[in-house]
């Protein structure tokens, strides 16, 4: 046995150390979240958060939510022409990539946390952190950006931001432009999503009606126009690629962001009635929903008027209104105003169940993880979650931080994928006993210590020539998985940033590049020739969904999302690595000295049931 709370080896022990599948542990100490969720509010919450996200690259001046009434014109204008329908599929296989590899590990783990809760099982618990950290970054800033951008649509139905009432209106203050519409509509969502995931539920199935048919009306009406019109919007001089598949590829790492949703919705995992069936179902479902509509919706608004007149901000309502039909603009503006509500709902609503999951973990106070006994919701969390996210979009613009957003999803898909590999390579082999006694810790020790001694002493042959045998050949090759999943991991890095790095000379780009794909490729070679381990099938829940073509499909995943990430610019990581040294700072004075593995005992399974070792004596 090891004792690895007191972090023997010292602070990489408790960066490394992981946690077991903890929804019977959290049953058992009363955290339990009330499963209310069926398929079909899966599907509703998905879509959802995927239709009205936005693709935070596009930075300064666009709002986040509603992204396909925003993002068809300013993509289609710089990078890819008409063929934005193609980036729009190829962002939508990439991002079905990640969903294949958060559908299994919802499946098997279906307790909140999404990503936090899949890489502390898997990799170990300062990577949990880090994404954790990255996460709270994430839905916090994603939250408040929306809130700031829904005023400013909602006055065009009182007939410009000078006609708001003046509670709502925006004001300068000490040379602060304040927005009391962003706060007060925070607080409505945080007093809806305190009164239970049902509800809450319901009111996301209402707003995705609303956007759905808002989305129809401009495929159907969008469609019978460009009909009479024979499609004058495909009638340009750069033909259907005017930007080459350098535009076409620029533009999927876009528009992929678009399709970012089913992250969150994994986050309330622990609240579906069943999870086996009913997650995997929701997010394919979903996913093939949202690329379906974002294919039609920019093949109609692109044929209809040409890239270069498509006004970057409203293309939608533009394209309308140059047909005479400004009656459209009214039901156009309706969908993007419930598309930001909708994207308000969604960064509001998976951050409580993050902190929550960290606070049961002892990373975070345990304020945290309280759970109201009457909405079976983190009450207090989802408050704590409502007040910040206010201040935050009632005094800053927080346009200018939305890039800081994208780390987070990144960093948060990229961990799933290596937990992927993880589960099915090199799965954690121990059990433990959570928190004894140090006299019990000292008495259990030494008692297996006697044991294993009286065992070899009386069966020397047999436990040398059996047990160490059948341990000596999978101890190896879990060996070489880990170290040739490490070598991907490494090989995805330098490939990806050499391949980004504009600014170096050609010759030690390519030999870099190089060798990167030399180590992705001999890594992946040995990974796809070596057996997967026998104790993935045992891991968490069995039953669910698997995901396929692994270890291919994970490490695609790591490549892509590297690739993105690297390409966020300087500026973001300035930003993102401040907050990340605080979170560094948290983990260090508070999280590493409260967790919950500090004093666990870590037992190998094979000596969890001594029953089991008599009968291999035997």
């Amino acid at each position: 046995m090891q004792k690895l709370g007191e972090c023997w080896g010292g602070f990489v022990g408790c960066l490394v150390r992981r946690k077991q599948v903890d929804s019977a542990v959290a049953k058992a100490q009363g955290f339990q979240l009330a499963k209310r969720l069926s398929v079909f509010d899966l599907i509703a919450i998905d879509t959802l958060l995927s239709i009205n996200s936005k693709p935070l690259l596009l930075g300064v001046g666009a709002t986040i939510g509603a992204g396909v009434y925003i993002l068809v014109g300013t993509v289609a204008k710089e990078q890819t022409g008409p063929a934005i329908t193609i980036s729009f599929l190829i962002a939508g296989i990439a991002a079905g990539l990640s969903a294949l590899c958060y559908a299994e590990l919802a499946c098997r783990c279906p307790s909140a946390g999404s990503a936090y809760h899949y890489s502390y099982l898997c990799v170990g618990e300062g990577v949990a952190w880090l994404i954790g950290w990255s996460l709270i970054l994430e839905y916090t800033l994603g939250g408040a950006a929306v809130a700031r951008g829904i005023s400013p649509n909602m006055a065009l139905f009182f007939g410009g931001q000078d006609r708001l009432p003046a509670f709502l209106a925006r004001h300068t203050i000490l040379g602060i432009v304040v927005d009391p519409c962003a706060a007060v509509l925070v607080f409505i969502i945080t007093g809806l999503l305190c009164t239970g995931i049902k509800e809450s539920s319901m009111a996301q199935g209402i707003i995705t009606t609303v956007n759905v048919v808002a989305l129809l009306f401009v495929i159907v009406a969008g469609g019978y126009v460009g009909f009479k019109t024979q499609w004058v919007g495909y009638e340009v001089p750069g033909g259907y690629f005017p930007f080459g598949a350098n535009g076409v590829l620029a533009g999927s790492a876009t528009v992929f962001f678009s399709y970012v949703g089913f992250d969150a919705v994994t986050s309330t995992a622990e609240e579906v009635k069943n999870p086996q069936r009913d997650l995997p179902i929701g997010i394919g479902v979903s996913l093939f929903t949202c690329c379906v509509l974002y294919m039609l919706v920019s093949a109609v608004v692109i044929g209809l008027v040409p890239c270069s007149e498509l006004d970057p901000d409203t293309p939608i309502a533009s394209a309308f209104a140059s047909y005479g039909m400004n009656w459209a603009v009214y039901i156009i503006t309706i969908g993007a105003v419930t598309a930001l509500c909708a994207a308000l709902i969604g960064g509001i609503l998976p951050q409580p169940r993050i902190l929550m999951a960290m606070a049961r973990d002892g990373l975070l106070p345990s304020f945290f993880s309280d759970i109201s006994k009457q909405t079976h919701v983190p009450v207090k969390s989802t408050i704590a979650t409502g007040i910040f996210t206010a201040c935050l979009a009632f005094s800053m613009n927080v346009d200018q931080l939305a890039g800081m957003v994208s780390v987070g999803t990144l960093l948060a898909f990229t961990a799933v994928a290596v937990s992927i590999l993880v589960l099915r390579y090199a799965p954690p082999d121990f059990t433990h006993l959570q928190s004894p006694p140090q006299e019990s810790i000292d008495v259990v020790s030494s008692e297996s210590n006697n044991y294993i001694t009286d065992i070899n002493r009386e069966n020397p042959i047999d436990i040398g020539g059996i047990c160490h045998t059948q341990k000596g050949h999978e101890a190896r090759r879990r060996k070489i998985a880990a170290w040739n999943i490490a070598l991907v991991c490494a090989g995805v890095l330098v490939l990806a940033s050499a391949a980004s790095a504009k600014n170096i000379p050609t010759v030690p780009r390519f030999t870099l590049c190089g060798i990167g794909g030399a180590a992705l490729l001999c890594g992946l070679t040995v990974l796809a020739c070596i057996n997967q381990d026998d104790a993935r099938l045992t891991f968490g829940e069995t039953g669910g969904f698997l995901c396929p073509f692994v270890p291919f499909l994970p490490v695609a995943c790591i490549l892509v999302n590297t690739y993105l990430l690297i390409n966020l610019g300087s500026g973001t990581w300035i930003r993102v690595s401040v907050w990340l040294a605080i979170g560094v700072l948290v983990y260090v004075f508070y999280g590493r000295k409260h967790s919950l593995l500090i004093d666990t005992v870590y037992m190998p399974i094979v000596l969890e049931n001594e029953d089991d070792i008599d009968d291999t004596i035997s």
